[in-house]
This record gives C-alpha cells, structure tokens and sequence, in this order.
C-alpha cells in the first residue's frame, strides 16, 4: 500500500480512480456469456459451471433433500450467529415502512401514493473467493418484508457440484425455496432471460465481480431493472492522530480480503497516523489465510495525508466511497459534511464489519463511485411506488379551467378535450 504525501488537487482525479479490467475485453467476453444463456438456457449454465466453477451440474436447483443436508451441517454457533444478524436486519427494513397520508391538493382532488411489492425479484450471492452468506440476509429479508411473490437465488457451486450450506442455510431461514447452482454473469443472464430452470425476474440484486456488475448493467437493455452498480469492495477510512492505528489497519484488511480487485483507501491529515498503520497492516496481514488476496488489493490502494481533516473529507466526497469510516475528534462536524457514501460508520468501535453482517444496515451498497446517484439496498429496492389520484365534481371544476389552458398552451387539443367534455355535463 503506498503513501502519497499532500498531494496537488491535480493529481486527485488519478488517485480516485479502481482498478479495472480493460473494458472492451470485459464487455465482449459478458456479451457472449449473455447471448449464450439467452440462447442455450440451462445447458449453456451447466457449459459453464464447468467451465469456471469445475463443477459438473446434473440438476441446477437445488432439492429439498440437499436443503436439509446442509442445515445439519452448520454448527448451533453460527446459526445463532445468523439468527441474530437477521434479527437486526429485520427490525431495520421494517422500521423503513411508511404509510403516506392522502392530500387533498384543491378541495374535491384527493392524490395518495401506496408502495408495492415487485413481484419477481432475483437475488446473486457470489461465493467465488468466499461464501457470502451475510449477503442473502441483505437481500433476502428486504425482499420478504416488501412481500415479494416470487424470490429466486442464484449462487456459484464448488467443485463438488454443491451450494456452501451456510449459504443454503441462511436462504432456508428466511424462507428462500428457490435456489439454483450458477454463478456469473450467466447467472445474471438467467434471471434476467429464464431458462428451463431459472425464472425470469423482473429485477436483479446483489453483489459481485466485474463481469457480474457488468452483466447487471447490459440486461437493463433487455428490460430487467436492476437494484445498483455493485462491483468489487471499497473501503476509505478518514482518522486523524486520535485514531487507534491497529483499528484502523484491521478495518482496511477487513475489505481488501474481499478479492484481488477491492480497493481500500486512508485519508489522514496525521504522517505519523499514517505509518503507524502502514506497521500495524504488516503484522496483521501476515496472520490472514487470505493473506494473498489481501496484498493484491492493498497494490491497489494508497494512504493520502493532506493538509486538514476539510480536506480529507472533500476526497472522501469525490471519491464517493462504498464503505466511509470516520475516526476522528471532530467525527460529529465531519459527518455534516459528507455528500456521497454508501454506508458510514463513526467511531473507534464502528468497524465496518459491524455492517458487513450484524448492525441492521444492509451491506449491498453502490461501488465505483455511484454513491454519488444510488443508495444502497433497502426495504424501498423491492417496492413500486404508484400514485394515485381521485378527483370529485368539484374537483375537476377547481382545476379543470387550469388544466384546459395548460393542455391548450401545449397544442395538445385531446387533453383539453378531456377535461372540457366532463366540465360540460357539469353546468
């Protein structure tokens, strides 16, 4: 992880940017994924299970047979682990639920505004490098709190042909029944098209690589909305000399063990801070199994000490972080000031793996500086939010001779028609 000291404002635009793969190869090589789901539905998947999964997939949903199998081999800890992170989870998304008042905007006009479930929705949860099984409780217990009729999960088998049962676990806790063994941008493909197998849905959440959020990006052409851009992992971390540096080395390596691709940034107005952290990731990093992924990524990332913690935090801004921690004495003035981040966590104690799993907050949150126009996964992702309007006698005289002027003023005689030819049956 390199250091860059008081950097020019110039040179801020280079050290905002991820690491990405050549774009033209990326794009070509989802396309020709997409096409062939579209095209050969489920033996196009089994094709490339084992292709990049080395999995030879006889059946790609998973049975109730293989459901139980692997509930009885997760071990009382974690499924009270889980239990509780989905506890939290819930309580969060459901105090996200609002009943909007009816308006009477003119007397006699009546809008109202109900939010409803989108009934196919289709849930990713990668498990490439590391079965995330955090990720279904995200996605899931949002979707199932909205009522969502249909939830289908899509996730990559081992070699063995098998979804990891935590995974499978956590899906049958919550109520998920429909699961299939793909992975991929094949896996967007098949939610987004259908196969013989998978249902088509109507939108795609979760997570992933770069050839999964690229996936997600191309299939909104064909229709299927999408919940966010969600590449690979980020995490910016703004501390000062007050921070603890071994908190703040753990919460970096927290999200470069993620993959190769995850970038992790320090902004610190503190050169002392700075290599204080730059020890401690050392000697952490030697004692993490992921140890390999870990410094891949921290080759893409940097520690920037600027002049002041105003300036620390407009980077923080222009980077518009996916993960943003403050660990400074000013944490309260700072937070004022944020205008782009996925989720913030403040404090000593705030570690981002707090989110990650057990706080409530949902940890499916836009990368690569989309923070900046989406917001990350909530009770409001799986909803339709559809207006309505009734208008009495009265009403339509209120605003009908507005409405008429309008429609006039426009050139658009239908719509005045409209509103004329009910005002006439009234005088």
């Amino acid at each position: 992880m390199k250091t860059i000291i008081n950097p020019s404002i110039n040179a801020w635009k280079d050290l905002l940017q991820r690491p990405q793969l050549p774009k033209n190869e990326l794009d070509q090589t989802v396309k020709d994924i997409l096409t062939n789901v579209k095209q050969r539905g489920d033996q196009a998947l089994r094709d490339y299970a084992q292709q990049f999964d080395n999995a030879n997939i006889s059946s790609i949903q998973v049975s109730e047979n293989e459901m139980e199998k692997a509930c009885n081999l997760i071990d009382n800890k974690l499924k009270e682990a889980i239990r509780l992170a989905a506890n939290n989870i819930e309580k969060f998304h459901e105090s996200q639920r609002i009943n909007e008042p009816y308006i009477e905007t003119t007397p006699g006009v009546t809008c109202w505004r109900k939010s409803l479930p989108i009934e196919k929705v289709g849930l990713y949860i990668p498990g490439g490098t590391a079965p995330l099984f955090s990720t279904v409780l995200m996605l899931g217990i949002p979707a199932k709190v909205a009522k969502c009729k249909e939830i289908i999960l899509c996730s990559p088998p081992n070699e063995d042909g098998q979804i990891h049962p935590a995974v499978l676990f956590a899906a049958n806790l919550i109520g998920i029944k429909k699961i299939f063994k793909v992975g991929g941008a094949q896996a967007i493909g098949a939610m987004a098209f259908g196969t013989e197998s998978v249902t088509a849905v109507y939108k795609i959440f979760g997570p992933g690589n770069q050839y999964v959020t690229r996936a997600k990006e191309l299939v909104q052409q064909y229709g299927t909305a999408i919940d966010m851009p969600a590449g690979p992992s980020e995490l910016l971390v703004v501390a000062d000399d007050t921070a603890i540096p071994e908190f703040v080395a753990a919460d970096l390596l927290s999200q470069a063990e993620h993959g190769v691709d995850s970038q992790v940034m320090l902004i610190t107005p503190s050169q002392e801070l700075s290599q204080e952290v730059m020890k401690s990731l050392a000697s952490q990093l030697d004692e993490l199994p992921r140890k390999q992924i870990a410094q891949e990524a921290l080759e893409n990332s940097t520690a920037i000490v600027l002049n002041n913690l105003e300036s620390c935090i407009d980077f923080s801004n222009q980077y518009a972080p996916e993960h943003l921690i403050i660990c400074t004495e000013k944490d309260d003035m700072l937070i004022q000031k944020i205008t782009a981040a996925g989720s913030v966590f403040i404090g000593p104690y705030s570690c981002e793996s707090a989110g990650d799993y057990a706080s409530g907050t949902n940890h499916s949150l836009p990368t690569n500086g989309f923070t900046r126009q989406y917001s990350g996964v909530s009770l409001d992702s799986f909803l339709n939010k559809v207006t309505f309007q009734k208008l009495s006698k009265q009403g339509l005289k209120n605003i009908g001779p507005a409405i008429e002027t309008m429609a006039e003023a426009e050139q658009l005689q239908a719509h005045k028609n409209a509103v004329t030819i009910r005002l006439n049956t009234l005088k």
